[in-house]
């Protein structure tokens, strides 16, 4: 698929895939660098901040597998198009939300829109490129979209400090206007499957089903986890996720194929996913909040503070990527998750007085090479397991299950830290951390295989 100058389409294909995922990945690295001064002006505890987060989650995971049936019906275009304007939206409400209430409420609109981004710009990435061509794009994307990150918390932690939170919710507009702009010029197929019909009582079945676990585990710690709310929260929750993974069976065309996870290296990749992405939501809602909280950084120094790790992967994902698509995957996602496990270890040297040169920094770069090992393949072995004309749902069920596992783990950290974020429940959070990402190198040495080399 190289058609009308091939080169200048697949550039401008790439492009239109950083961009479009860049956008929601921009907006979860700046939401926890606000999370204290959100706090401080809006109230809402500890308890307020997990909503912040999760509410957001909650959205993205049940209707990003929803959006991955919208991109194989509609197209991965048109999809990409609304998200974004959704996304625009839903990002200005929140730079004017008055209350913590409605701020919550404009997050979980925004997962909405971050849900229909995502899985279309790895779909497209996948219908595009072939062979060892999709390794390295995947690798290029892997690493632009961490450039965003590593850019977010530098200019959203500026204009908190100079002026304010709401400020750094808006500087979406400059990604989503430059995306717009490219897929208007956008001359590649699109793929489509007329006969897919988008399960949309599912998608409210895994959003509630999620969002009542989730209440439970939130608010659990603060009203008592014998309270009639949580409880109910719990039972219910429980229950309508259950309701809608047997929906899922039996459904002709489910929102959520289970015979996806017959293919192993899509079923092992999906469990080292939900320990990898666990475990990064927890250090990165940790370490921004206590540096501010309690090490008394400002917004722009906490949110550099794990800048090495991202510039690694920056200049490393690409060159993993082409790596990991002569030698395999396995390799690469046993080491990674294991370098990984040890760098989180490495942040129990925080103390009182505090130094991050010496308590923080050495943990921040294990990690990154940790990671840099370990996400390109990760993603790699995961599509290259689905047949390409099912990469569309494939990839919002792998981002799905990475996102409800930083859901989880954001959820539970009341209960990991034994109540805030304080110097003990932050040594906690970075134990928790480490058995995470210990239990990713397990699963991946186990289970993934390398595929076959083709002559």
């Amino acid at each position: 698929m190289t058609d009308e100058p091939g080169a200048a389409t697949g550039r401008r294909v790439l492009a239109v895939a950083i961009l479009a995922s860049s956008v929601a990945f921009l907006d979860s690295s700046i939401v926890n660098v606000a999370l204290p001064a959100i706090r401080a002006e809006l109230g809402g505890g500890l308890a307020g901040q997990q909503w912040v987060v999760n509410a957001y989650l909650v959205t993205l995971g049940a209707l990003i597998l929803v959006a991955g049936s919208l991109s194989d019906l509609y197209g991965r275009l048109p999809v990409m198009r609304v998200g974004l304007i959704g996304f625009l939206v839903s990002s200005a409400a929140i730079a004017v939300a008055p209350g913590i209430e409605l701020l919550i409420a404009a997050r979980a609109v925004q997962g909405v829109a971050g849900a229909l981004l995502v899985p279309s710009s790895l779909a497209l990435i996948s219908s595009h490129f072939v062979a060892a061509d999709r390794a390295r794009a995947i690798g290029l994307w892997t690493a632009a979209t961490s450039g965003a990150m590593l850019a977010a918390p530098l200019v959203g932690g500026l204009f908190i400090d100079l002026a304010s939170w709401r400020w750094a919710f808006v500087i979406n507009v400059v990604p989503i206007g430059a995306t717009l702009w490219l897929l208007s010029g956008l001359r590649t197929p699109d793929v489509r499957r007329p006969g897919a019909r988008p399960d949309l009582v599912a998608s409210v079945l895994c959003a509630l089903g999620l969002g009542g676990i989730v209440t439970a585990l939130i608010e659990g710690p603060r009203l008592g986890w014998g309270d009639p709310v949580v409880l109910a929260s719990l039972g219910a929750g429980a229950v309508l996720f259950t309701v809608f993974l047997v929906r899922q069976r039996r459904s002709a065309q489910p929102i959520m194929p289970l015979d996806l996870f017959r293919a192993r290296n899509f079923w092992a990749g999906n469990l080292a996913t939900t320990f990898v992405y666990a475990a990064l939501s927890l250090s990165g809602f940790a370490l921004v909040v206590y540096l501010q909280q309690e090490a008394g950084l400002g917004a722009t120094l906490a949110g550099l503070a794990s800048l090495p790790m991202t510039v690694m992967m920056v200049l490393g994902s690409s060159r993993v990527g082409a790596w990991a698509a002569r030698r395999g995957p396995r390799l690469f996602m046993t080491l990674g998750p294991s370098a990984m496990a040890a760098g989180a270890a490495l942040l129990l040297l925080v103390g009182q007085p505090f130094d991050y040169w010496w308590q923080v920094l050495p943990g921040v770069l294990v990690m990154g090479v940790g990671l840099t090992l370990t996400v390109t393949p990760l993603t790699s072995a995961v599509l290259g397991a689905i047949d390409a004309d099912r990469s569309g749902i494939a990839s919002a069920v792998n981002n799905a299950i990475a996102r409800v596992a930083g859901l989880l783990a954001v959820a539970v950290i009341a209960v990991i830290a034994g109540g805030d974020l304080d110097l003990a429940g932050f040594h906690r959070a970075a134990l928790a951390t480490a058995a995470l990402f210990a239990a990713a190198a397990v699963a991946s040495g186990l289970a993934i295989r390398d595929p076959r080399p083709v002559d």
